[in-house]
């Protein structure tokens, strides 16, 4: 579809908005609307404006401007995700669409001295760590995704995972929130747990303030967290995969919406930091023996561990050559300046590929050549492991846990193939580090490989935890297809991520369909975390439940593959 010209109704629109949060942030020149359209891996799109509130108060008045004029709203946080979920896909829209950033919004309070807390939409998982280290606690998410800025509010939105096995999907029964209802209608939900009055404006100028009187809130309002995943995740023998973005368990109003509601505020509960951690780094070529000691552990042990993390040899070596960079970085600097890194690298590429001489991917081939000059930053006896063993897995648990763990493994490995070592504080470190760094290798490899690598086709699928037979076997008329392939994932969870970077000349999305077949004969479920988005197709149950949160479809429709079009018209049938 070709985008239609302006209207001076248009015109009259966007100075409404600028009215509201101010000319300097409401955006329509294409050039600088292009980083809010453009997604961090994929989607990209036309649009009207892009606005930046600064207040909640501005969010509330431009989306109600928005659901007047009959506009279409995308709201968007870091736009970080990576199935397209927070930006257009195409110019196939009946209605023209405005972008909604809330980065402005940062907001952060805490509650109950800090065993909870409300994020308001720009809060980011890396600020909200940095604040609760200050009380010893933590929350749901650590290092991964919060590593390049992504929002606390965009994970609960899309239920998506993490690391720890504890925690299980982000999830709140508790939020603040703008739903727009059958009769077109914009009303202010309030299911916080927290008296703040009944206007819109004063709740949300309470919300920003954080004025929440102790006898004001309800401690016993809902669960900011999923309490039941601890006893879920230890079902082994379910047939159900424990966690995946398609389990009605983990959807309740703004948690798993993706965006079909426009979220103001979510309380979330916090969790004590672990001090003084053991982690064992652990080596097989038999699968068997690694899911021995996840069904061992998981059935057997009253303590369930952090984090168990597998990593298989293909994807070590290819973290550890083009991984390394960001390895080191977060070894040498910490977390704290990531997500300023990964956007200026960000607004680079958006700057060089407006100059079609430049190479494609020139941040990352430059990254890499100046990676090559920086030390080896794998420890020697995990490159030992690497040469012995085909399976890796980094397992992390508690101090209590530690004298049980330990005394399992020398026993499992008195009987099964493979072997283990106790890591010192630094090879743990190092360890999550090269986990974490496994998860953009695929990327800097087809950028550095533009002439052998096609595309990557990334799958986050969880497994069935009752499945043994973990390890994927392709066929090789597709794997005959691939240069590389990167697996990895959080193993006790049974989510696995599975990067594949295509060969130049074949048809990624006809690999994929295939892939996914394979999966679906496997009883595997996906997406596992990172949600629908515009790239998979969202299975009827969910459909039903985006349609229940926005029965006019004005909110960041097309979502799962479903219709774009206003009230829930099929795409055959002719917008008005």
């Amino acid at each position: 579809m070709t985008p239609r010209q302006h209207s001076a109704q248009d015109d009259s629109f966007v100075r409404n908005l600028r009215s509201i949060a101010g000319k300097r942030h409401v955006l329509t020149a294409p050039s600088a609307t292009y980083r809010f359209r453009k997604g961090y891996r994929f989607g990209l799109g036309d649009v009207l404006a892009v606005v930046q509130p600064g207040t909640l108060i501005e969010l509330w008045r431009t989306v109600k401007a928005c659901v007047e004029s009959g506009r279409i709203i995308i709201v968007q946080a870091s736009n970080t995700g990576l199935t397209g979920g927070s930006t257009p896909d195409g110019n196939d829209y009946d209605r023209d669409i405005v972008i909604i950033s809330t980065s402005r919004l940062k907001g952060i309070h805490l509650i109950g001295d800090g065993r909870q807390v409300v994020c308001l939409p720009g809060a980011t998982l890396n600020r909200l760590e940095e604040v609760l280290a200050e009380k010893g606690r933590e929350p749901h998410s650590v290092i991964g995704s919060s590593c390049i800025g992504a929002s606390v509010l965009g994970g609960v939105s899309n239920n998506s995972g993490g690391a720890l096995m504890r925690r299980g999907p982000a999830f709140t029964e508790m939020a603040l929130f703008g739903q727009v209802g059958a009769d077109g209608t914009l009303r202010l939900v309030n299911h916080l747990g927290i008296a703040l009055g009944d206007d819109p404006e004063t709740i949300l100028h309470r919300v920003e303030a954080g004025h929440f009187p102790e006898a004001g809130i309800d401690w016993n309002a809902g669960r900011g967290h999923d309490s039941d995943y601890a006893h879920h995740v230890r079902d082994i023998d379910a047939e159900t995969p424990a966690r995946y973005n398609a389990d009605p368990r983990h959807w309740h109003e703004a948690a798993g919406c993706a965006g079909k509601l426009v979220v103001f505020a979510v309380r979330l509960d916090t969790f004590p930091a672990e001090r003084d951690t053991a982690v064992f780094y652990i080596g097989s070529d038999a699968p068997d023996a690694i899911e021995g000691i996840r069904r061992g552990i998981l059935g057997t042990f009253e303590k369930l561990p952090i984090a168990g993390e597998y990593i298989h040899r293909e994807a070590f070596d290819i973290a550890e050559t083009y991984g390394k960079d960001t390895f080191a970085v977060i070894r040498y600097f910490g977390t704290k300046h990531l997500p300023a890194l990964f956007a200026a690298k960000s607004r680079f590429d958006i700057l060089t590929a407006r100059f079609p001489f430049l190479p494609s991917g020139l941040s990352d081939r430059l990254l890499q050549a100046a990676s090559r000059v920086l030390p080896k930053q794998i420890p020697a006896r995990m490159s030992a492991f690497r040469d012995r063993f085909e399976h890796h897995l980094i397992l992390k648990v508690s101090h209590d846990m530690r004298d049980q763990t330990e005394a399992f493994l020398k026993d499992h490995f008195s009987r099964a193939d493979g072997d283990y070592f106790a890591c010192t504080p630094d090879e743990g470190t190092r360890a999550f580090l090269h986990r974490f760094a496994v998860a953009g290798a695929a990327v800097r490899y087809r950028a550095v490989h533009p002439r052998t690598a096609e595309d990557i086709v990334a799958l986050d699928v969880a497994l069935r935890r009752n499945d043994r037979d973990w390890v994927e076997t392709l066929p090789p008329e597709i794997g005959g297809k691939l240069s590389a392939r990167l697996y990895y994932g959080h193993f006790f969870c049974h989510v696995m991520h599975q990067d594949y970077v295509v060969r130049k000349g074949f048809d990624a999305m006809e690999i994929e369909h295939a892939m996914l077949r394979l999966l679906d004969r496997r009883g595997a479920r996906y997406p596992a975390e990172h949600n629908v988005g515009h790239l998979y197709h969202a299975p009827d149950e969910m459909k039903a439940h985006y349609r229940a949160l926005d029965p006019c479809n004005c909110l960041n429709p097309g979502i799962g593959r479903s219709t774009k079009r206003a009230q829930w018209r099929a795409e055959s049938v002719e917008a008005a």
